[in-house]
């Protein structure tokens, strides 16, 4: 019997010197230093962290690192607990995804660094001349940049499971709380994946923004990666950016072997389709999980309460399967109704208030010149929307289609994805300086430096997601070239090309406010566009112009959104679906 079958105390037994055990003794004790060194400062005085310059010295940078890596972890959980309730009750209800959809593609558009300053007098007055929330609001940041990428994928995994599936739980009498944790979470696993995997990395994009903080005349430097570069480019200090480089580097290196790989290696045996002839993916840690007793021992309680919780009694079995056959009767469609009300009258309250306090006070000259600016990068946002899809619809097909290949190229891809796009930004500056460019043309690559992972990550895992039958059709039927394309290829990954389009958009239009405007130094370079006009009022203290410049931008996120990307989703799910 395989040694990851033996019951816990047999396995503790007849492994007592095993060198797993050592491993994994050693893992959890770096784990528990790295909780104690990133949450040691989120309780201290707030005018620790303001009243002087954040050191640059290297000896530094280990502490900044766990801090910094704690805010993305802590951000990540709770985007994944948004994503499992938000994006299933938005899949599961009809009249509820006709407004959580929208709402996802409103809360995607409102671009967070232009309220950023906003929400940290907001955290930091719950807890009054304290760090912690300052340290809430870095989180906040952050989590505003991967949960809604995980929220589209998680939703389009879950419209898209099989028929045969749905059919087969039906069959065994699955509960709908059964159906969900047996069927659809397993089928979206490897879609999420790497759904997280480019989240961590948009959250990388956003840190140096997230941890250094502008409120009024104070600066708020959080501890951390992202405000060590920040103080080093605002010094001109190369050999401290080279140090963060370094250090960026082990990290991404370390959250690959330590979380990513083997959650990918995971993740694996929920595919929906699996290839004999291919080999699986193999993880270190995961390995280390599987065969050390104390592991084991740890994770016994878990499983137990887990196990309590997941399988519910009888009685609440058949309630649930007789609320879901139940149709709503007419008290529940009443309530349904007013909530529908209800929500409405908030926004068109929240409307009335921008246009009445905000756009009304301003000269007409303003809305027609934050209208062109808008024009201005929508056609930067969609031209470079284009050459990112040129590029990495191939690539991300061709790695998706070989599972060797996706083992191999995954932690390269997560390491570069993942590397803060801002940090070439001084240098693409000194370089326009230099070589005398025009700014509004080659500031336009910024946008989608960060944003182009989307694309790349949601093509990969349709790629993957490709049922095997087709494949083995499409060799046998000798299909190469574009018609290969045209008959297997595009359409397989469509709907995951147009999830990820969705968010690759939003990010560049997010990503526009720190694009449009570069410094390094003295140097300052600026592109006429929404971004720009968003940073100068945000530096300015410009309260109107700043909501001015938010709505409309979400304005055309989200006008673009419901007349192009959301008709051709619905197009791609309902045309080529595997069903």
């Amino acid at each position: 019997m395989k040694y990851g079958h033996i019951p816990v105390a047999v396995a503790w037994t007849r492994s007592r010197f095993n060198r797993w055990d050592l491993v994994a003794a050693l893992l959890i004790l770096g784990l528990l230093t790295l909780l104690t060194t990133a949450s040691r400062g989120a309780l201290q005085p707030l005018s620790a962290i303001t009243a002087a310059p954040l050191p640059l010295e290297p000896s530094h940078l280990p502490r900044y690192a766990a801090q910094t890596v704690m805010r993305m972890v802590l951000a990540m959980a709770l985007s994944l607990l948004f994503t499992l309730s938000y994006a299933t009750w938005a899949a599961k209800s009809k009249r509820a995804g006709m407004l959580l959809i929208p709402m996802l593609d409103i809360l995607q558009s409102v671009p967070i660094l232009g309220f950023l300053s906003v929400a940290v007098v907001f955290f930091l007055s719950l807890t009054p001349g304290r760090a912690f929330g300052a340290e809430c609001a870095a989180i906040f940041a952050i989590f505003t940049s991967q949960a809604w990428n995980m929220a589209f994928g998680f939703y389009q995994s879950l419209r898209s499971v099989p028929k045969e599936l749905i059919e087969a739980s039906r069959n065994l009498h699955f509960s709908p709380w059964m159906r969900f944790w047996k069927v659809e979470v397993p089928f979206a696993v490897p879609q999420l994946t790497w759904n997280m995997m480019i989240s961590m990395a948009g959250g990388w994009f956003f840190v140096v923004a997230s941890e250094s903080i502008s409120v009024g005349e104070t600066q708020i430097s959080l501890p951390g990666i992202g405000s060590y570069i920040a103080v080093a480019i605002a010094q001109q200090n190369m050999a401290a950016i080279a140090w963060a480089i370094v250090t960026m580097a082990i990290v991404l290196l370390l959250t690959d072997q330590l979380f990513f790989r083997p959650l990918l290696c995971w993740s694996q045996r929920f595919a929906a389709e699996q290839d004999p002839d291919k080999p699986a993916p193999r993880s270190w840690v995961l390995t280390m999980l599987r065969r050390s007793a104390l592991f084991a021992m740890l994770a016994k309680p878990l499983a137990t309460l887990w196990n309590r919780g997941y399988r519910p009694p009888a009685a609440q079995g058949r309630l649930a399967q007789y609320l879901h056959k139940v149709r709503p009767n007419s008290w529940q469609r009443r309530m349904q109704q007013l909530w529908l009300l209800i929500f409405l009258a908030i926004c068109l309250l929240a409307l009335w208030s921008v246009a009445h306090y905000v756009i009304f006070d301003l000269p007409a000259h303003d809305l027609g010149l934050v209208a062109l600016r808008g024009l201005a990068t929508l056609a930067r946002v969609f031209a470079m929307l284009a050459l990112a899809t040129l590029i990495w619809v191939p690539v991300g097909v061709w790695i998706g289609t070989n599972l060797r290949l996706a083992t191999t190229l995954q932690p390269i891809v997560q390491l570069v994805s993942a590397f803060p796009a801002n940090l070439l930004f001084p240098v693409v500056a000194l370089l326009i300086v230099k070589l005398r460019l025009n700014p509004e043309l080659w500031l336009s690559p910024l946008l989608i430096l960060g944003a182009q992972w989307y694309i790349l990550f949601n093509v990969i895992a349709g790629a993957m997601a490709m049922p095997r039958e087709l494949k083995d059709a499409s060799r046998n039927l000798q299909l190469k070239g574009w018609l290969w394309w045209r008959t297997l290829a595009l359409p397989a990954i469509a709907p995951f090309y147009f999830t990820g389009a969705i968010t690759a958009a939003g990010g560049a239009w997010n990503a526009s406010i720190v694009a449009e405007v570069v410094s390094w130094g003295d140097e300052r370079l600026m592109a006429h566009g929404l971004g720009s006009y968003i940073s100068m009022a945000t530096t300015q203290g410009d309260f109107d112009h700043l909501v001015l410049g938010i709505a409309t931008m979400s304005f055309f996120v989200v006008l673009i959104n419901q007349l192009l990307w959301r008709p051709l989703y619905r197009y791609a799910e309902r045309r080529f679906q595997f069903n």
